[in-house]
Order: C-alpha cells, then structure tokens, then sequence
C-alpha cells in the first residue's frame, strides 16, 4: 500500500539560512542510493518535508534498506498520500489505513494531526477527536491512550493529506559532502572501517590509503581491504583507494632502526605518505582508527609522536571507544566477519616483541637519521607506483 516515504532529519533543521543547501545534499544523496534498487524514485523537497515517491512497481524492502545507509536521515516514515476530496473521505481513509496496516489490532492509539493547510474546516484538536472516533467505530478492540500509546497514527494536512505511523529509524548524521573531504588509512583490521564510517556520518568525503607489503602479505590480504573499503561505500559513497607497496620502506626501517621503535617509526612514514595523497586529493585531513592505550603505538606519547610528521589534521572518531564499542559498529555495518579474517596486514609483519610505550619524540627523530639519503626516494617510489581503484558498494 506504500508509494512513498516521508524522510525526517534531526540536525538539518537546526541550520538556519543554510538549511537548504544541507536539504540539497541529502536530497541528492537519497538519489545516488535508490539508483541500485529495483524501481523508479522521485525524491521532492516539499515545506520543510523530503519525500521520496516510488512511480509504479518497487522493492519496498530494498528501497527501506538503502534509505538507512543515507546519512541525515533520522527517520523513514512509510506514507499514504491523498487528495483532499472531502473530511468523510479522509476519515474512509484513515479508517482503511489502521485496518490495512494493523490488522485484528487490539493495541491502544492516538492520533497526532497536524494542520499546514489553515484553510482546512477543522483544526488539529477536531481532527484528533472525529478521526479517533472513526477509528474506535471501526475497530472498538482497539483504545485510546494519549500519555503512552503502541500506535501514534499521524494525519498532516497540505495540499495534498499525508496519513503514517510508523517510524523506521535511519543512521542520523549528516549528509555525505557536507562536511569536506578526509584521507582515511584503511587497514584489514576492525577499526580502520568503523573510523571511516564514523567519520563519513559526519557529512565527510572519504578516500582511502592502504600500506601493502608483499610478499609478506599475500593478495588476499589486499582483498580483504578492497572489501572492507566495498562495506564502508555502501554508507560513504564511492571511495578511491590508493594501494601503497610499503615493503621497500618496512624492510629499510627494520635494517636501520632499533626494534622497538619500529611501529612508530613505520607509523611515522605511513602518515607522511598518507598526507602527500591528502594534499594531492584536497582533502582538509587524515582519518585514523587509533583508540588510546589500545596498543602500544596508541599511547598519548605514540599519538604526539606520529602526529608530528603531519601538517594536516588527524582526525581519530574512536579516541575515547572501548574495544567492544567498536566492535558492536563493525558487526552493525557489516565489517567484522571481515576484519577477522586471518590475512596479516603489513602492520602486524613486523611487530616488534617489545614496543615502546612511551617513545621520545627526541630518540625517534635521532633513530630516523639512519634513513637519511635512502627514505627519500623509497617515499616518492611508494607514491608515484601507487594502484588507485575507484570503490564502489
């Protein structure tokens, strides 16, 4: 019976004169998402209303299902629109609605009406009472509960009648391309995606580096993050990925620099590499999924030591989240089973036995001298043979 979903957002009604330009891009932004399912949309900004409109035929649970990937939308409201013909057609409507939608209910209601249209004969509070009435003459199992109803059934009055009541949530956030654009280090790991998800939630553009290190790590490794980055687009939007050969660079710290500086040292490099892309891309950061203490690179003094290298801001969603916090987002979106996965990124190749905690910015700077005159142009190597592919959900 639904041909169309009224689209409710939260923060975007908060934006004042610029609201329109946040209504564009989530207009636009239901559109990119609704082009893979089976159907014809029309998406319409209507008096501070989105409303999405299918034209014939559609898969309503595919429609639903890419509708709570759109960022900055907190709500999907399935709806019945009408034509004004008449209060005793309204109420034939209303009457068919609660019969079609809760059928043998014996659940307690209450009507919210809300009246655009001032024109209109009756106002709010009349029609809650005639239209509650109608629907207790039509289904007298059923009750009127106006503190903590199971059904709020909504009626609003423009110039045509939008009749609904229920409310599937959406991911809330804000429109993708609100917010700039941001380099995301993606890793096989769980937390890289979820980084990029969090951050994508906030109206972000994301592209993506990822540090491979063959023969080290195998093909299925990269896979797996072409996967992950595949899961990450099916919220963000399509995402260039940038596969960096980081073996050259790895093997080189390793024969240089003391073992137990090798995580930050390599962390290092990654960043700097990381930031040249960024800048390349116009982006305005770097993303990164370190949490604090989570593991020795992750340390406040781990956190200064890396961030040093970048000009950049870097930008960490889940600085303050537990593991298991991370974890619920990854199996929410859909990344877990894959980040576990036992494919080794080149992060964990060469994993010192002992890292330090808590590095001197001083000591590493001074252990990085021994790279002098080779790093260079192993780092301009690493950048200009980069693979780029163009990620798409």
């Amino acid at each position: 019976m639904f041909h169309a979903f009224l689209i409710k957002y939260a923060e975007i009604g908060i934006k004042g004169k610029n609201r329109y330009l946040f209504e564009d891009a989530l207009v636009s932004q239901i559109e990119r998402a609704l082009k893979k399912v089976d159907g014809v949309f029309k998406v319409t900004k209507e008096m501070g209303r989105i409303y999405v409109n299918a034209e014939g035929d559609y898969d309503y649970d595919e429609a639903v299902e890419a509708l709570q990937r759109v960022f900055g939308i907190s709500g999907i409201c399935p709806v019945v629109i009408v034509q004004d013909t008449g209060f005793e057609d309204l109420k034939k409507e209303v009457v068919d609605y609660v019969g079609e939608v809760y059928p043998n209910s014996t659940q307690s209601f209450k009507m919210c009406s809300r009246r655009a249209r001032k024109n209109y004969p009756l106002d709010s509070m009349e029609l809650n009472a005639e239209l509650g009435e109608a629907i207790l003459d039509a289904y007298p199992e059923m009750s009127v509960d106006v503190h903590k109803p199971e059904i709020s059934i909504t009626v609003e009055v423009r110039q045509k009648i939008y009749i609904y009541s229920k409310v599937i949530p959406g991911p809330g956030g804000m429109p993708v391309g609100t917010s700039g654009k941001a380099m995301l280090l993606l890793s096989g790991g769980i937390d890289s995606p979820v980084a990029g998800y969090m951050i994508s939630k906030r109206g972000v553009v994301i592209e993506a580096v990822y540090f491979h290190a063959p023969p080290y790590t195998s093909e299925r490794a990269k896979d797996k993050v072409v996967d992950l980055a595949k899961k990450v687009a099916r919220y963000s939007g399509s995402i260039r990925l940038r596969i960096v050969n980081f073996t050259e660079i790895q093997l080189a710290i390793y024969d240089n620099c003391p073992h137990d500086e090798l995580t930050i040292i390599m962390r290092r490099y990654m960043m700097k590499i990381a930031e040249r892309f960024a800048v390349e891309a116009g982006c305005q950061g770097l993303i990164t999924g370190e949490s604090i203490g989570q593991v020795a690179s992750q340390t406040m003094q781990s956190l200064a030591c890396t961030n040093e290298v970048c000009a950049l801001p870097v930008f960490r969603p889940l600085i303050a989240f537990d593991k298991q916090d991370i974890i619920d987002i990854a199996n929410k979106i859909d990344t877990y089973e894959t980040s576990v996965l036992p494919y080794e990124d080149c992060c964990t190749i060469f994993v010192a036995k002992h890292p330090v905690t808590k590095p001197s910015l001083k000591k590493i700077k001074n252990s990085e001298k021994r790279l002098d005159g080779i790093i260079e142009e192993m780092l301009d190597r690493a950048v200009e043979t980069a693979e780029i592919i163009e990620v798409d959900e």
